[in-house]
């Protein structure tokens, strides 16, 4: 009897450290997405009462940390194609994994914003009477993805996503740099955490620094296919300007912004 559950056991246990590695990604941008666009959803669909602009950019980071604590030890906790991309560039992993990884961060994101959507499905019904919608003070798209502020250009959107990803890959390989200041293995991803925090909090305004092609494409195409339609990929801005103004009075809702760049 004992050696059959030793038998099936040994069947359940994945030997291909390819698939292993495979999974972990998938299950840290699941984590990510369910508990980081769960802090927009929490701020949005309160409309304010349970959550703002300091919870999303406290909140979102954390999400990413915990990702990378489930995810880390096996695959590294890449949880963004930005970062995958870069330590295949810089030769820090092999290219032949590539796409295994960023298929499962693909993957992760839009099974992670379809179970968040089930989670609330009950307050999105609520919240406008049953209608997914993209703008207005009744807009709920932004919960997963970002969207660029109506006075940004494309020029100037693609800089400002360019240099928000820059400054993140930069600051990560700092961290893991032997001959740069160490810090503690098992702080690093509380410390890419507070990264996130700081990019958030000064380069957020114009497109809310996505950084994450995964944690933003996938999102915006589970909301095009459950509801709110394909407008999500041409939709700019999905509240007024004097709706964020009334967030704070948690009157209204606030929206997040674009994606071009790549952890958050």
């Amino acid at each position: 009897m004992e050696q059959k559950k030793k038998s099936l056991k040994q069947r359940l246990v994945l030997k291909s450290s390819l698939a292993k590695e495979t999974l972990s990604e998938f299950l840290g941008t699941f984590i990510m997405i369910v508990l980081g666009c769960g802090s927009v959803a929490q701020a949005v669909l309160s409309r304010g009462h349970l959550g703002g602009a300091i919870t999303i950019n406290i909140g979102f980071p954390m999400a990413v940390v915990m990702a990378i604590y489930v995810a880390g030890g096996v695959s590294g906790g890449h949880v963004n194609p930005a970062v995958t991309f870069a330590m295949c560039f810089f030769g820090r992993m092999e290219w032949f994994k590539f796409p295994f990884y960023v298929g499962a961060q693909f993957l992760g994101a839009f099974v992670g914003a379809a179970t968040l959507f089930g989670i609330y499905y009950d307050a999105f019904m609520s919240f406008a009477g049953g209608k997914l919608l993209i703008v207005g003070e009744n807009a709920t798209a932004h919960i997963f993805a970002t969207y660029p502020a109506p006075y940004l250009s494309l020029v100037n959107a693609l800089a400002d996503e360019v240099a928000a990803t820059m400054f993140l890959l930069i600051v990560i390989f700092a961290i893991f740099d032997s001959r740069n200041l160490g810090i503690p293995k098992d702080l690093a991803p509380v410390v890419i955490g507070l990264l996130i925090v700081v990019i958030a909090s000064s380069l957020g305004m114009n497109s809310s620094c996505a950084m994450n092609p995964a944690r933003d494409l996938s999102p915006r195409l589970f909301t095009a296919l459950a509801g709110w339609g394909f407008e999500v990929f041409t939709t700019v801005s999905p509240i007024r300007h004097t709706d964020t103004e009334d967030f704070w009075r948690g009157e209204g809702v606030m929206a997040e912004s674009p994606h071009q760049g790549s952890w958050k």
